[in-house]
């Protein structure tokens, strides 16, 4: 988890908004960080601190001293790994561009010395002012980062811009803005995902099962280490969390060969698609009747990716596939790493109950030339993260 012991401290202004600063609280410590509050007077007229105190297990803050006690500014902004003000009002957007220091939560963005990023929320006419452009492009040279806006139902009951980014959409923009890693900056990885739709008429194809869950998780696992991702997907209702990673859709295997091929450069190549083996020689121009008791559909097979780019294998290269497998399992397996001249093999078996198309979950065993690790049954998100481990291991 990316937010695994990270230290969040979130600032929360007088703005309606501010009642999502609940969930904001509730998704960061879930995602194991470590979440601090710090609210202006206002805001306690929108959130009760109550809430967000019992949700982050830490005080709240909102005076410079309460009880006797002196609240020290100056700590709360080194200890943070990120200052994340959400909702962020127009007054304070003002008065942090001026230098204003009136409240606590400003005095700590003045002292703070982690990155700051703002999630604005405010009325359609307010966001849209000269003068909140002004204030925003301030921000972003003083090298802070904005969360944008979003389009929708405002409290005055007008809809347009400026209602808050959606919670998820905050710890994503922070997982992927603060949080990568670096053990791959500069390397180029491909990852193929999904199935492949082989046409028999307009309206009908040949296809599997796949869901494209594993590789759309390794996509976003590279991501997080630092490396550049391309995603090569068959049809799938899977979506990316992160922005950077580049998606190009394809269909058939015949397209997903041809966008491979423009990747064969890559540093680290990941074949997790369940491309069709076969493909109709001829696709009916119009949809097919149901004339007859039997129809005939000749195949041919499919150009096998993973053999091609395996014989197009530099030294520097390094190139997994997958196998998913019915009967003897790590024969065909051990079989396909020759055949295909890969790094590894990635098999996974139908006869796994917490492996197969759909599932959130899979097993898998890494077979390479010298060894055969066999992992637990885990989310497909915690397996793609072994994968990545692994290939770290062997760079």
């Amino acid at each position: 988890m990316p937010l695994k012991n990270k230290k969040i401290l979130l600032g929360v202004t007088g703005s309606i908004a501010a009642y999502k600063a609940i969930l904001i609280v509730r998704l960061l410590i879930k995602s194991g960080a470590e979440v601090k509050v710090v609210m202006t007077s206002a805001a306690k007229k929108f959130v009760s601190p109550l809430v967000l105190s019992v949700l982050s297990k830490n005080k709240v803050y909102i005076q410079w001293h309460e009880q006797y006690e002196w609240n020290n500014h100056v700590e709360l902004g080194r200890w943070a790994d990120v200052f994340l003000i959400a909702p962020l009002s127009c007054n304070t957007l003002s008065k942090m561009v001026g230098g204003g220091c009136d409240n606590l939560l400003l005095a700590i963005y003045l002292s703070a010395a982690c990155p700051v990023v703002v999630a604005p929320a405010m009325d359609e006419e307010m966001w849209n002012h000269s003068s909140t452009k002004r204030n925003i492009c301030h921000l972003i040279a003083d090298s802070h980062k904005i969360i944008e806006v979003n389009d929708g139902e405002l409290a005055s009951g007008i809809f347009g811009m400026g209602r808050m980014a959606e919670p998820e959409s905050i710890i994503i923009f922070l997982e992927e803005n603060y949080f990568r890693e670096a053990n791959l900056v500069g390397k180029q990885v491909l990852i193929t995902a999904g199935p492949t739709h082989e046409s028999i008429d307009p309206v009908r194809f040949i296809g599997n099962r796949s869901s494209g869950k594993m590789g759309f998780a390794l996509a976003e696992a590279f991501y997080m280490k630092g490396a550049n991702v391309f995603l090569i997907t068959g049809p799938t209702k899977e979506f990316l969390r992160y922005k950077g990673i580049e998606m190009i859709k394809v269909e058939s295997a015949k397209e997903m060969y041809h966008a491979c091929i423009e990747f064969e450069y890559a540093d680290i190549i990941i074949m997790s698609a369940a491309v069709a083996d076969y493909s109709p020689i001829i696709v009916a121009d119009q949809k097919i009747k149901k004339k007859t008791e039997t129809i005939q559909i000749e195949l041919t097979k499919t150009n096998d990716i993973l053999k091609y780019l395996g014989s197009k294998k530099k030294s520097n290269q390094f190139i997994a596939g997958f196998a998913l497998e019915t009967e003897n399992e790590l024969t065909h397996a051990t079989q396909k790493l020759i055949d295909k001249n890969a790094d590894c093999i990635i098999l996974n078996s139908l006869n796994e109950v917490a492996a197969g198309f759909e599932k959130n979950t899979n097993k898998i065993t890494i077979i390479n030339k010298k060894e055969t690790i066999t992992y637990e049954a885990k989310l497909k998100k915690e397996v793609a993260s072994d994968i990545v481990d692994y290939i770290l291991t062997q760079l």
